[in-house]
């Protein structure tokens, strides 16, 4: 198992959930921290929540209810909702009666742990556990303290219809779980083993997704290389080409991929289908043999080359990322170097990179944590260091070209400027010219890039 790559957010970041009109009783208010797993799961507990009668509320000044969603990953990403709980002492102090429950990864690993922090936590409640939710919010309100934590192997929740509140791009779990066993993950001891749904069912709400306005979707997994539909229709690639036939407009992408399942017939199905967008996230973790057995990987170095020369061979024009981890236990500086060279023959897009960060229960836990915090630091800095002069170098070889764009919406920085995607996941940024423009969000359109940085790519709308 490897962790699921952060949106632009990065670790722990936080996306609350905005109004959602037409549904009447007490509001509930929802922060996520972490994957677009998590993110997901926000949109099914949304989707519970709303079945019993709650509403979405803008803030927690406006919540009856507010839930933290939470991530395991790495020891900061916890840090941060324990930061977070300690600042919502102002609104128990305002509102008394306010329920809060902590959701997802870190409820699940912590449990009865974090019952009762800061005077606050009234609901501890897993990622198999959302059905009870609204049960469990009752009971709060009457005073009783909730947990729900237990583990499942069946549990995919393919009858609930997730609550999506904006944008164009959608997400739809096709799995949960993970029986990868890498020893520096906790995701099989906070979200179980695999299962998957149907086939059937997934490819039905893509269909539905684009009835709806969505014009792009992710099928999501811990390693959706590994599904399997359970009434035995297929496999991940079986599954890709059912959905890409059902919504042949609509661009499909997926995260998150196992080098080790990453098989011939899964990149030659990403060939043979325009829709399927050619870019593979694809974690490596390390460039080291050795490490990679550390970390039961079950690849080595040249295998994992012979994936990427797979990939570029059958895909022209694919982009790749990664995920690397630093300083995991024992790493020596020549397992470092080793790490750089392969991003230097790979030559990724883009990359998550992190330093080691221990978790209890994995077999990792046990083995200790021997390399020095300012050598992971100072590590860090170095593959961050390549991997943006590689993406910036890339990106330089996007100028003068014209790219296929789906229109997201307004800049962040600048609503003068949009933003959109390429098939190969990049940010393109362009002047909008109001309503004279020509397009609006959900349209797909052709900009010539001008310049770029690392990150982002800056052109002109073209005719």
């Amino acid at each position: 198992m490897l962790e699921l790559p952060v949106l632009e957010l990065q670790d722990s970041a936080l996306s609350a959930a905005p109004v959602q009109s037409g549904n009447t009783g007490r509001a509930l208010y929802v922060e996520t921290y972490g994957c677009q797993m998590n993110l997901n799961d926000t949109e099914i507990v949304q989707g519970i929540m709303a079945g019993a009668g709650y509403r979405l509320a803008n803030s927690i000044e406006e919540a009856d209810v507010v839930f933290l969603n939470t991530c395991a990953i790495r020891e900061n990403a916890e840090r941060k909702i324990h930061e977070r709980l300690k600042h919502l002492r102002y609104w128990r102090k305002r509102k008394p009666e306010l329920v809060v429950g902590v959701l997802g990864c870190m409820a699940e690993r912590l449990r009865r742990n974090l019952l009762g922090e800061q005077g606050l936590v009234d609901l501890v409640v897993g990622p198999d556990e959302y059905r009870r939710l609204p049960e469990l919010v009752e009971r709060a309100f009457a005073g009783e303290q909730g947990i729900a934590v237990k583990l499942s192997r069946v549990e995919t929740y393919d009858d609930i219809t997730p609550l999506r509140t904006q944008g164009i791009s959608a997400w739809i779990s096709i799995m949960r779980g993970c029986d990868k066993f890498c020893t520096f993950c906790v995701v099989p001891f906070t979200r179980g083993r695999e299962r998957s749904r149907p086939l059937e069912s997934i490819v039905r709400e893509a269909g539905q997704l684009w009835e709806q306005g969505f014009r792009e979707v992710t099928l999501l997994g811990q390693n959706v290389n590994s599904y399997r539909d359970p009434h035995g229709q297929g496999d991940f690639a079986d599954l890709l080409a059912a959905v890409a036939e059902a919504v042949p407009r609509m661009r499909i992408r997926y995260t998150t991929s196992h080098p080790y399942d990453m098989s011939d017939k899964l990149i030659e199905t990403m060939a043979a289908y325009e829709n399927i967008c050619p870019y593979i996230h694809l974690p490596v973790q390390s460039g080291s043999d050795r490490i990679l057995q550390l970390m039961n990987r079950h690849y080595t170095v040249a295998q994992y080359l012979e994936r990427i020369e797979k990939i570029r061979t059958t895909i022209p024009g694919c982009a790749l990322s990664t995920d690397i981890i630093v300083g995991f236990c024992t790493e020596t500086e020549e397992d470092h170097q080793k790490t750089m060279e392969l991003m230097e023959k790979v030559r990724y897009d883009g990359a998550y990179m992190f330093k080691y960060s221990p978790r209890e229960n994995t077999k990792a836990w046990k083995w200790g944590d021997d390399v020095p915090d300012e050598v992971k630091s100072r590590r860090l800095e170095e593959i961050i260091e390549l991997q943006n002069r590689i993406s910036w170098e890339i990106n330089q070889g996007e100028i003068g070209k014209v790219v296929e764009v789906l229109v997201e919406g307004p800049s962040k920085r600048d609503p003068a400027q949009w933003q959109g995607r390429t098939p190969t996941n990049k940010v393109v940024i362009f002047p909008h010219i109001g309503t004279q423009a020509g397009y609006v969000v959900g349209d797909l359109i052709h900009v010539r890039i001008e310049r770029a940085t690392s990150a982002t790519l800056i052109g002109h709308v073209v005719a």
